[in-house]
């Protein structure tokens, strides 16, 4: 098949998030088909990663709209009643580029990446189109109402939050519409009544991420992974350093916590003490994750699965995590991750760990099995193959 991806941001390097998803479908899916890409590119930098993408794309289209412009961009558009996330990433020479590529090449099926990107393609229904949304975004804004927020960013986020609910019934427009949990699945269903649902859970790149005989011996160390300058991730490890970790470091006093992630924001950077470090940048994930005696990740607001338990779970560490993510994951609690909602409750499962040798590599090796079954890429892009191939053969 000839398939387009259309993403909002350029698939590389492939370290987290959003870039991480499409590389990895995107490497395995362009040995049997021809992949061709349309994205932004946000900073000058992403511009230079075109050539290591024709290492997997027959054909890279790379649009530059640094963010002083999608800033532009929203705050021209104020009143509009589309949602900012999707302002943001509006562009007229994209759109013109996209217009251009599909009078050029007859594609057989579009990947479109998240609901920003969404608008671009959702009058086109003479062309197979699926709509890859990584998380219910209107569940993400739902569930940041529930923490505790300024005045004026409580008025913005619920007005966004509306915003994003009535526009994501574009979803129904789509030939297929994927999300990544069975948690967001429901949730959308039940919110716009859509019937063209379909599950694609996300993955571990099992080269990269798999057990390394793991030293379940030690247990001085708690991590906490992801990019630091995103609203969950900065909620989450500020919640856990002022309200769980002190109540772990009563029964283990000597015990660290590890905060690795790109671009750490101010209130990140100030958590940084004698028993708290912050990295900013890692480049071998994997040797966090093997060098740490628990992963934590304690969330208060969010959607879709969470790339950390994922990655540590297939390292064979044990995790300890929020309620945000793991319906969605088809576990039970123990099966690699503990989950706990409650802030003591949290700290006397992550101490449990810690105090015991034999249950670290107990959860932690149930964990490496799930991922090994279930969330491997190779699998996941065999789904999404099957996927493209059902919604071409709908062509006219």
């Amino acid at each position: 098949m000839k398939i387009l991806f259309l993403a909002n941001r350029v698939p590389y390097p492939p370290y987290r998030g959003d870039k991480l998803k499409i590389f990895n479908l995107a490497k395995r899916l362009c040995k049997r088909h021809e992949l061709h890409l349309l994205t932004f590119a946000e900073t000058k930098e992403d511009l230079t990663y075109k050539t290591e993408l024709e290492k997997i794309f027959t054909e890279v289209h790379l649009v530059y709209l640094p963010k002083w412009k999608s800033v532009l961009n929203c705050t021209a558009s104020l009143w509009s009643p589309m949602p900012l996330q999707l302002l943001y990433f509006r562009s007229a020479t994209l759109a013109n580029q996209l217009t251009e590529m599909l009078a050029k090449n007859k594609y057989d099926a579009v990947h479109v990446q998240h609901l920003r990107m969404s608008p671009y393609l959702a009058g086109h229904k003479d062309i197979p189109r699926i709509l890859d949304l990584p998380d219910a975004f209107s569940l993400y804004w739902e569930r940041r109402k529930h923490v505790k927020r300024s005045l004026p960013v409580t008025l913005f986020e619920n007005m966004e939050q509306a915003r994003v609910l009535k526009y994501e019934a574009v979803l129904k427009e789509y030939n297929m519409a994927l999300v990544c949990s069975t948690e967001d699945l429901a949730y959308l269903e039940q919110q716009h009544h859509a019937n063209n649902l379909r599950l694609l859970p996300n993955g571990v790149d099992m080269t990269t991420f798999s057990p390394r005989d793991h030293d379940y011996a030690q247990n001085k160390t708690l991590l906490f992974t992801g990019n630091m300058d995103y609203a969950p991730n900065v909620d989450a490890v500020i919640h856990f350093a002022n309200s769980i970790l002190p109540e772990i470091r009563k029964t283990h006093p000597g015990v660290n916590f590890v905060i690795a992630g790109q671009r750490p924001v101010a209130s990140v950077l100030e958590l940084a003490n004698d028993h708290i470090e912050v990295t900013g940048f890692v480049k071998d994930l994997a040797g966090m994750y093997n060098a740490a005696s628990v992963v934590v990740a304690p969330l208060r607001f969010g959607a879709g699965t969470q790339n950390k338990v994922l990655e540590a779970m297939a390292m064979g560490v044990p995790v300890v995590c929020s309620n945000i993510g793991f319906a969605g994951l088809g576990i039970q609690s123990g099966e690699g991750a503990i989950m706990q909602t409650d802030p003591l409750a949290f700290a006397n499962s992550v101490s449990q760990l810690l105090s015991s040798e034999q249950e670290r590599r107990s959860v932690g090796n149930a964990g490496a099995e799930v991922i090994r079954n279930r969330f491997d890429w190779d699998k996941i892009a065999l789904n999404l193959e099957a996927y493209l191939t059902e919604v071409a053969s709908t062509r006219k």
